[in-house]
């Protein structure tokens, strides 16, 4: 068979099926890897696998049931998985070229945040700081308090301050700005939630699993910051390594300008006030 009689025949036809479907299934696959997605997907596979066992192996009841289950499977993911479903169509309409136009953003706005959260760590002040990406926030930002105001530490201090009336709800940051303040995010109910998180953390749990947003928490009982995103929460990361793990989703991903100095100078500070701690505390130890 030449190349032309290949081109025109159904072998064609087939060899693009295949490698459509193929493609469609690994990245489906990539998408739900690390996911609560992927055990129900096994689950679903082991299942389909009785099925076809039963059938040749003429299991008439059980073939029966597995079948009829099976028939409905279509709505049976989009219930289990509705939340994986719109984060993973999210994913492909971003990656479609839909995404929000790309804008550069300073460095000073890291900086800004790194020092403003560092400092309500240290004050046991709670807070969460929303930094939109490319999925708009105006679901929740519709009820807010509009703000409008470039990024600063002090702004973010003061918001978050106890005798503030807006200190309860969320930040949401776009670009060099504070957009709104006191926004009301949807809580998670995920089993693998640890017991001991708090409306915060759930909080920023919930918004993460339906947005791409980075989310960054401040807990005031023990003044942990923690970052959650995708639906993933790391705790108690350090105002040391808090401009490390800002560079490496905001820089990487073209949220921010990226600026060699940037994390050497939000770096060095936070280790001169960690310095500066451990000598007030030596030199309150009392000498024998």
């Amino acid at each position: 068979m030449d190349l032309q009689s290949f081109l025109t025949a159904d072998t064609f036809s087939r060899v693009v099926d295949i490698l459509l479907v193929s493609g469609i299934i690994y990245t489906t696959l990539i998408l739900v890897r690390g996911t609560r997605a992927q055990p129900m997907l096994v689950g679903l596979a082991i299942v389909a696998l009785v099925y076809f066992v039963s059938r040749e192996l003429n299991f008439v009841v059980l073939n029966w049931i597995l079948s009829n289950f099976l028939g409905s499977v279509i709505l049976l993911i989009v219930v289990l998985f509705q939340d994986d479903l719109r984060r993973a169509l999210t994913k492909v309409g971003l990656f479609s070229g839909f995404s929000n136009e790309f804008e550069s953003r300073s460095e000073r706005t890291v900086q800004q945040i790194v020092a403003a959260v560092s400092t309500l760590a240290e004050k046991r002040t709670g807070a969460i700081l929303v930094i939109q990406q490319d999925v708009g926030l105006g679901d929740y930002t519709e009820h807010a308090v509009e703000i409008d105001g470039v990024i600063s530490k002090q702004l973010l201090i003061s918001i978050f301050h106890q005798e503030s009336p807006i200190h309860d709800g969320a930040v949401v940051v776009k670009k060099d700005r504070v957009i709104a303040a006191g926004a009301v995010l949807p809580l998670s109910f995920s089993a693998e939630l640890p017991d001991d998180l708090g409306t915060r953390h759930r909080a920023a749990v919930g918004l993460s699993e339906k947005t791409d947003a980075l989310v960054l928490v401040v807990s005031e009982e023990t003044g942990q910051i923690s970052l959650v995103r995708d639906g993933k929460i790391t705790r108690d990361i350090g105002a040391l390594n808090l401009s490390k793990v800002l560079g490496k989703f905001l820089f990487a991903e073209g949220l921010f300008k990226n600026s060699s100095n940037s994390d050497k100078n939000v770096s060095s500070e936070a280790q001169d006030k960690a310095s500066s701690k451990k000598t007030d505390k030596a030199s309150q130890v009392p000498k024998k």
